[in-house]
């Protein structure tokens, strides 16, 4: 399945880098999908830059404003998508200089970073992971756009197993989905139902095989096992 997505990108030559979002809930498996992608498409012959939505959060004042459980909070306040698409998405598509940032801040010591902008390689293969990434701010912004689609039991199951020590045990992790990382994906399918405006839909809660489904999931599920 990654190889095939890989071949679909490279395929792509639009004059500037194309730009790939890795969009899904809170333990879909975006990250691992990302880093395969990445893999595969380098492999490929291609550039790759991989960025990760975690150097593009708001400061914690303004993350948890609204309180460390609140879903509206997670939702609105978590991420800097203005500062994404100014420092990356806008200068890496159509009529950009091809300079852009691949952080803002240091999550763990909520410090900001004002590092030197990057050349991006005209033909790279930008892949960016993370939540909400379809919002009304950024849809027309990205080139592909790979939502994960996995139930939110599953990916529940998975997340508050593998963030369990860092969000304080296993049911401090399941408050946290619930209340807060999990809430708030409630209201992103609820409002943009992400699943019906991506590129490719990959169906992800059976790890061993994998569906995939191209236009917005109009077309029939194709699983695969290699």
């Amino acid at each position: 399945m990654v190889t095939r997505i890989a071949t679909l990108l490279c395929a792509n030559d639009l004059g500037h880098p194309i730009r790939v979002a890795i969009d899904g809930v809170t333990a879909s498996g975006k990250s691992t999908l990302a880093g395969e992608l990445s893999e595969a498409a380098s492999k490929a012959g291609r550039p790759v830059i991989h960025v990760t939505m975690d150097g593009f959060h708001h400061h914690r004042e303004r993350r948890y404003r609204l309180g460390r459980m609140s879903p509206e909070g997670y939702y609105n306040d978590a991420y800097n998508f203005a500062a994404f698409a100014r420092h990356v998405l806008i200068p890496l598509g159509p009529g950009g200089d091809g300079r852009y940032r691949d952080r803002i801040i240091d999550l763990a010591s909520d410090e900001r970073i004002d590092e030197a902008s990057i050349k991006a390689p005209a033909d790279a293969i930008l892949i960016i992971d993370g939540s909400f990434l379809q919002r009304s701010d950024l849809v027309s912004l990205w080139d592909h756009r790979i939502f994960v689609n996995t139930t939110l039991a599953v990916a529940r199951a998975r997340g508050t197993h593998r963030d369990a020590k860092q969000l304080g045990g296993l049911a401090q992790a399941e408050l946290m989905y619930d209340l807060r990382y999990h809430a708030a994906a409630r209201l992103y399918l609820d409002a943009v139902h992400p699943a019906e405006i991506a590129t490719l839909v990959v169906d992800n809660d059976d790890l061993s095989k994998p569906g995939l489904r191209a236009l917005g999931g109009k077309a029939s599920a194709t699983h695969l096992t290699s």
